[in-house]
């Protein structure tokens, strides 16, 4: 059992981590509990640094968004998904898999922090959503862990980014800027 100022400090330790990874102030509210203002308060004490702009608030931008933003969406997922697994708790496992992905994925990053929120709170039914909506498969012709709708089938890569990603990879320049090759 941890104490109120244990848990305190450990939502405190949380929102900074968030705000320092380009949160709004309302999903930090989310994510740690912490009322809106004392997060402004104590993270943005210049006015002109408080992330601005509509949160993402719609499913629909994934079912219509380019190859990139789908296979960086389903690394950020399958990363996030995987350590939440292991039994983190989910802000914790959100800020980490976050982090793991600007790791693996080049700059510009396409998903950002909220939208990585919005893609934890739908997978896992948390947060903002009431159910999951999202789910995690493994393609059958790659091998690859993709992001997709909960009930989806998927023969031999026909949802699967990465196998679309392979298809156009050498055809495309945007894809190999977003993913150089290395050499294993």
């Amino acid at each position: 059992m941890s104490t109120r100022a244990e848990r305190q400090l450990s939502a405190i330790k949380l929102a900074q981590d968030c705000a320092h990874l380009g949160a709004r102030v309302r999903t930090i509210h989310h994510i740690t509990g912490l009322n809106p203002r004392e997060v402004q308060r104590l993270f943005f004490t210049d006015p002109q640094a408080i992330p601005r702009g509509r949160p993402p608030n719609s499913l629909e931008w994934y079912h219509a968004a380019n190859l990139i933003a789908r296979t960086e969406s389903s690394i950020f997922v399958s990363i996030y998904r995987r350590l939440r697994l292991t039994g983190f708790g989910a802000g914790e496992t959100l800020v980490s898999a976050y982090r793991g992905y600007q790791a693996i994925c080049q700059c510009p990053h396409r998903i950002s922090f909220d939208r990585a929120f919005d893609l934890a709170s739908h997978t896992d039914g948390i947060w903002l959503a009431r159910a999951p909506v999202f789910d995690v498969l493994g393609c059958p012709a790659c091998g690859s862990e993709f992001l997709t709708a909960i009930g989806s089938l998927t023969a031999a890569g026909d949802e699967c980014p990465f196998c679309k990603l392979i298809q156009r990879y050498d055809a495309d320049p945007r894809l190999q800027a977003s993913f150089p090759y290395r050499a294993t």
